[in-house]
């Protein structure tokens, strides 16, 4: 991996934050990894150094020039995967409590390999969000929550929002579909006492292919939400 270094440098500084040689190393280290790792089991499409530069890291790190994130706040990364954008953030701010979250086991180990191998203190769950989300230590614990999920913004909503502290934000990383997604939301952002804080376009691989849309929590949510995911997928908000 050594070869790209330089360039690695280069697409990380793209984020407008302060990367050092020794960040370049662990994000290094993390592609390493990562390509590794993913001989054993798929963990990600992309596997080629500058592709997990780009699509993984820079794209998490954009996360960071969207919202302001507390010193030491309480982050939860819900449907983490392979620690995106979760990792990246914790590399770069090491000052926040990260708690990762994933459904899958084989994703749990590969994180705990990764936070021994990057030697950073987070916490890892192995739970499905909507079960995790009743849980005392979880609920409404959390300044801000964070997901690169792949599912529609009204469902997401739905998973992420009771993590969420009232007066704290929910991150939401999507596509260039992002503000037809957003009007679908409109009954889910009602029902889950969310607002719209802010939303900013980047330009990661083509012209505004990623949306970052933050809400912010302005009331408790029931604890009727989130459903079972098989009413979520059946009757989503």
């Amino acid at each position: 991996m050594a070869s790209h270094f330089v360039e690695f440098e280069q697409i990380l500084k793209k984020s407008n934050l302060e990367i050092s040689e020794q960040l370049v190393e662990k994000f290094e280290k993390y592609a390493g990894l990562l390509i590794e790792w993913n001989q054993k089991m798929n963990l990600t499409a992309i596997t080629e150094p500058r592709e997990i530069a780009v699509k993984h890291f820079l794209d998490s790190l954009l996360t960071l020039d969207a919202v302001e994130f507390p010193h030491g706040g309480a982050i939860i990364d819900v449907g983490t995967g392979a620690g995106f954008p979760g990792v990246p953030i914790k590399i770069v701010r090491p000052d926040v409590d990260l708690t990762l979250l994933d459904s899958l086991n084989k994703r749990i180990k590969f994180l705990e390999v990764l936070k021994d191998n990057l030697k950073f203190d987070v916490k890892l769950v192995h739970a499905r969000a909507e079960g995790a989300a009743q849980e005392n230590n979880l609920r409404e614990c959390f300044d801000i929550a964070v997901s690169r999920a792949v599912a529609p913004l009204n469902v997401l909503l739905e998973y992420c929002m009771p993590f969420v502290k009232v007066g704290g934000v929910f991150v939401a990383l999507k596509g260039k579909n992002a503000q037809s997604e957003l009007d679908l939301a409109k009954n889910a952002t009602k029902v889950l006492n969310a607002e719209i804080f802010t939303q900013k376009s980047f330009n990661l691989v083509t012209k505004n292919d990623r949306n970052i849309i933050v809400f912010k929590k302005i009331a408790k949510n029931l604890y009727t939400y989130p459903r079972n995911s098989a009413k979520i997928k059946r009757r989503p908000l």
